[in-house]
């Protein structure tokens, strides 16, 4: 494998292209008109404009990335995540074109790609499953029979879904009807499939994910959990590793679960299982993802694996680096996507001009970005526009360093999830490891992020006092030195301790 084509964007296009140099690979960038000016392009050794501005017209043209890496004589693709990278009809046609795909088989990602196959597949390993269907339900009539037999609640799923959308609880018989035709019309919509099923809903879990690694040659290995519950429309904002919750012995039954769920549709590459966890400790199978994560980042923090590099040589044909006794656990990491939203308005996306961005540095932090400062960011694509990790060697010193990483962390001109980040980790329930996916419903308040700015705003005045009383007074600092710019905001934490 001499060169790949890196069928995505922003910041994972990064992610893979660097890991690609660092082992002698050559990258090709394909990109849309809006993204003509982003890092990504600048880094590849080529680069080929593939479309207008939406999706649709770009990034989503498998037949046009196929026809580019021909042109540009690249041996593999690898599709990040989002965008094609779980489409089996993809994967297929790269390995049909005589091009390496750099993810699993087609036929693993059409099993694990419908909720209800993938259920069916992890149910004949004896893997624990949420009580429902592992059927499509058709009809009213089968519906409330279902429910009836499970108990309400209830979650009504589309089969083919992610990202919350098909996704329903139904709380009695009465709302059943119109919750699962809207399950439905939603599911058809977003997937062109509005097939869906009933799951017992699980109060409070925790959402807990599992990743892996496999090769072509039947060896598998789990590298740990990460703890996914701090969400907003059931999407990520906060991941950790490990999670505050498990012990050993679950870490491990959970481990080799995944594995057999990778198992049952002869899996090959990065994936993750996902599991609801409930109060008791309890865990249940819920998806597999086959891709690389979002939030991969935090278990290559804890394990010093470099999950990029093994895809690439997983899909060269080469077994797996390491045994499954050469994991170990060292330290935590704790990722907050840094997403252009506004924790004040329902987390409702942004958009603008990063008229400052200046990503934080320092021990044990990791930035994983797509920007720089002076960029427009488009209305097109995922708001997330990096990913700030920091790393520890306990988890109370990881979120000590996030928090210093976020006071560092300069952008101005849209709205970011930073002061959220910063506020969630300084609740009591994240400290002490006791919250669920209910935690922004439960503890977050918009009004509280405004208490922050007025403790900032108070810490500002208390400075500019103290600035107007030196100035009373003779001093040796030049005009220059007291014209500069202050940068309160970011040192109000130090000013507020003296």
């Amino acid at each position: 494998m001499q060169k790949i084509l890196v069928a995505n964007r922003g910041e994972i296009a990064m992610r893979v292209m660097r890991t690609a140099k660092e082992m002698g690979i050559k990258t090709v960038a394909v990109f849309s008109d809006a993204d003509r000016e982003m890092p990504f392009v600048r880094y590849a050794d080529e680069a080929v404009c593939i479309g207008p501005a939406p999706s649709s017209q770009s990034y989503l043209k498998a037949d046009k990335i196929i026809e580019v890496a021909k042109q540009t004589g690249a041996d593999a693709i690898h599709p990040g995540y989002g965008f094609l990278s779980e489409n089996a009809s993809f994967s297929g046609a790269v390995a049909a074109a005589g091009l390496i795909f750099i993810g699993p088989s087609a036929a693993s990602i059409e099993v694990m790609g419908s909720k209800i196959a993938a259920k069916q597949a992890a149910k004949k390993f004896n893997v624990p499953m949420v009580p429902g269907t592992d059927e499509p339900v058709k009809e009213l009539g089968e519906a409330k029979m279902i429910a009836s037999r499970t108990g309400y609640p209830i979650l009504i799923k589309a089969s083919a879904g992610g990202g919350g959308k098909g996704m329903r609880v139904v709380n009695s018989e009465a709302e059943l009807e119109q919750q699962m035709n809207m399950a439905k019309s939603e599911a058809l919509s977003a997937f062109g499939n509005d097939d869906v099923f009933i799951e017992k809903y699980v109060a409070a879990p925790r959402h807990i994910e599992i990743q892996l690694m496999g090769d072509k040659h039947g060896n598998y290995v789990y590298l740990f959990e990460r703890e996914c519950s701090i969400q907003r429309r059931h999407q990520k904002l906060i991941e950790e590793a490990p999670s505050s919750c498990l012990t050993p012995d679950i870490r491990k039954a959970m481990g080799e679960c995944a594995v057999s769920v990778a198992r049952s549709c002869n899996y090959y590459g990065a994936g993750t299982v996902e599991f609801l966890v409930d109060e008791h400790l309890n865990f249940y199978f819920l998806e597999m993802n086959t891709r690389l994560q979002v939030e991969h980042c935090v278990t290559e923090m804890i394990t010093g694996i470099d999950l990029v590099k093994e895809q690439i040589n997983v899909a060269r044909g080469n077994k797996l680096s390491f045994t499954q006794d050469d994991l170990k656990i060292n330290g935590h990491a704790i990722e907050l996507r840094v997403c252009t939203e506004d924790p004040m308005n329902n987390f409702l996306p942004d958009t603008g001009t990063l008229v400052m961005y200046q990503p934080p540095k320092g021990p044990g932090i990791r930035v994983d970005d797509a920007y720089e400062q002076g960029q427009e960011i488009p209305i097109y694509y995922d708001s997330m526009i990096a990913k700030l990790i920091a790393y520890a060697p306990t988890r109370d010193e990881a979120i000590d360093r996030l928090r210093r990483a976020i006071d560092e962390y300069y952008i101005q001109g849209i709205q970011t999830t930073l002061s959220f980040g910063k506020w969630a980790v300084d609740t009591e329930p994240f400290r002490t490891g006791k919250f669920d996916t209910g935690f922004i419903g439960k503890y977050f308040k918009p009004e509280y992020l405004l208490e922050n700015d007025q403790q900032a705003v108070e810490v500002a005045a208390l400075l500019a006092a103290h600035i107007w009383e030196k100035e009373k007074k003779p001093t040796s600092m030049s005009a220059t030195t007291v014209s500069k710019p202050s940068k309160w905001k970011t040192n109000r934490g130090n000013l507020q301790q003296k």
